[in-house]
């Protein structure tokens, strides 16, 4: 078998059982697949004076339609948040916290980046949790409006200039808090200054990983997204061109904002009954002194749509090869059931009838048998190796544009090339820059049809709730691997059932 193929391009279901391909469209014709709270977006938000009222004017941009003046895709402009959602989501929170910005900047510009970030968080999770404890009305969703200073100094890699730096006490280097966090100090102090080590110095991911605990939503938003007219630099033009994202803006915020309160703006159509399908996220755990140590995650997507993360141990999965990630029998075997449980708490107890398991390494022989242990005879279990073909491109013979999205060359009955990216009709345009690699499928364990997998992949790079694009160049279950992971690892182990996956995004 060596055969080039199109597959058609898959499509969503929207309100009134209605599909069609591009999400902007089903979501302006027919509204969203489900309902989320009828009353609306009940939130929170958190800010300055200046950000609050920057959120606010926003929220009140998007009440009505959000049009660029030159549209440079055939896609529709926003038109309006309830007219899209079907939900009110009114410019006034359920629950506000205001705070003066020098009291934050005494965190954000901490010399110390560890306790910098880890500051600088707890500074928004503490008041957002007695709020929490205090506040009658309990916001569904809550709102992080961060001022730029928190975006510029609270990632990974940014320093402090010296003249702006203020000096932290009880500062340690990261070793010695790591060996503090496996045997504690006989002195409770220092052990208490060893805890901001104990997670990782980004500040969005900090935040999610901190609130796991409570199961609460938020959406962190920088206020030159809000505003990014009123950023200007040295010869007053914005520092961030968005004047034409304007739409895109408000479109991928409300599909994520409607996802997080409890609605699913769209649905595959088609999907098989008793499917379901589950990704493997692996990260390597930078506070374990094993260099093999690494975080794995499952995350679950049903034929519904909806999507679950699972969380296993922190282990010796990395092997050998750089990015070569695997379980062993029992910890696969743990880590399937729970997904497989969680599954049949929303099937009358019934299990998947076939489940794909995706990852970007082939599985050896000791997981596979953890995967086939779990599910027991009642499920059929497919391994799926899907990566990234970057040395591998396809050219038409004539024009200008890219091979189509959805083309993919089947090598044998196990194995293909799928161009998830290319030219795509509804567009009239290939949304990229660069000349569109495929992803490598293959057929690693079990038996499945391969153009049946082709057209699983395809139809899940469409499931990326948190942006409203036309579909995303990698599945949903691979998509967030590595946000997942870098949640679920920014901080001490969070003791509690998984989550949805509105709460890593």
């Amino acid at each position: 078998m060596n055969k080039l193929i199109h597959i058609p391009e898959p499509t969503l279901l929207f309100g009134h059982s209605q599909s069609i391909e591009d999400p902007r469209d089903g979501l302006s014709l027919f509204g969203p697949f489900d309902p989320a709270q009828t009353f609306g977006v009940r939130y929170g938000v958190i800010g300055t004076k200046t950000g609050i009222r920057r959120f606010a004017e926003w929220v009140d941009k998007i009440q009505r339609p959000v049009v660029e003046e030159k549209p440079t895709r055939l896609r529709p402009p926003f038109p309006g948040f309830e007219a899209a959602f079907g939900i009110p989501f009114s410019p006034k929170p359920l629950v506000t916290i205001e705070f003066e910005e020098s009291a934050l900047m005494k965190h954000v510009l901490i010399g110390d980046r560890f306790k910098r970030v880890y500051e600088t968080a707890g500074f928004f999770t503490e008041r957002i949790l007695e709020a929490i404890r205090t506040e009658e009305d309990k916001p569904t969703l809550w709102f992080i409006i961060a001022p730029e200073d928190v975006y510029k100094y609270c990632r990974p890699a940014q320093t402090v200039a010296s003249e702006l730096r203020i000096h932290a006490a009880g500062t340690m280097k990261p070793s010695e808090a790591h060996k503090l966090q496996k045997q504690p100090a006989l002195f409770g102090e220092w052990n208490e200054a060893a805890v901001p080590y104990q997670y990782d110095p980004d500040f969005r991911n900090q935040i999610k990983g901190r609130l796991l605990s409570q199961s609460i939503l938020t959406q962190v938003v920088r206020e030159s997204t809000l505003a990014h007219r009123e950023f200007l630099n040295k010869a007053g033009k914005p520092t961030r061109q968005l004047d034409k994202l304007q739409s895109e803006i408000a479109w991928n915020l409300g599909s994520a904002i409607y996802y997080k309160v409890g609605g699913r703006p769209w649905k595959l159509n088609g999907v098989r009954k008793g499917v379901c399908y589950v990704g493997l996220a692996y990260k390597r755990d930078e506070k374990n002194a094993d260099p093999q140590a690494a975080c794995c995650a499952a995350q679950m997507f049903l034929d519904s749509g909806d999507g679950v993360v699972f969380k296993g141990n922190v282990g010796p999965w990395m092997t050998g090869k750089r990015g070569h990630f695997h379980l062993t029998t029992n910890a696969a075997y743990q880590l399937l059931s729970q997904a497989i449980e969680s599954y049949k708490s929303k099937h009358d107890g019934n299990p998947p009838e076939q489940l794909f398991v995706h990852g970007r390494v082939r599985f050896d022989e000791p997981e596979w048998n953890g995967f086939l242990e779990a599910a027991g005879k009642r499920t059929q279990v497919v391994g799926v190796k899907i990566d990234d073909a970057d040395s591998f491109r396809l050219y038409r013979e004539q024009g200008s544009m890219p091979v189509m999205r959805g083309v993919a060359w089947i090598q044998d009955s196990r194995s293909a090339y799928l161009w998830s990216r290319g030219f795509t009709p509804r567009l009239q345009t290939y949304p990229g820059k660069e000349v569109p690699s495929p992803l490598l499928v293959e057929v690693n364990r079990g038996e499945a049809p391969i153009e049946t997998v082709l057209q699983d992949v395809l139809a899940l790079t469409k499931l990326n709730y948190n942006s409203c694009r036309f579909a995303d160049g990698v599945p949903v279950t691979l998509k967030f691997a590595d946000a997942v992971g870098e949640v679920l690892v920014s901080g001490p182990a969070v003791p509690k059932a998984p989550l949805p996956f509105r709460h890593y995004i």
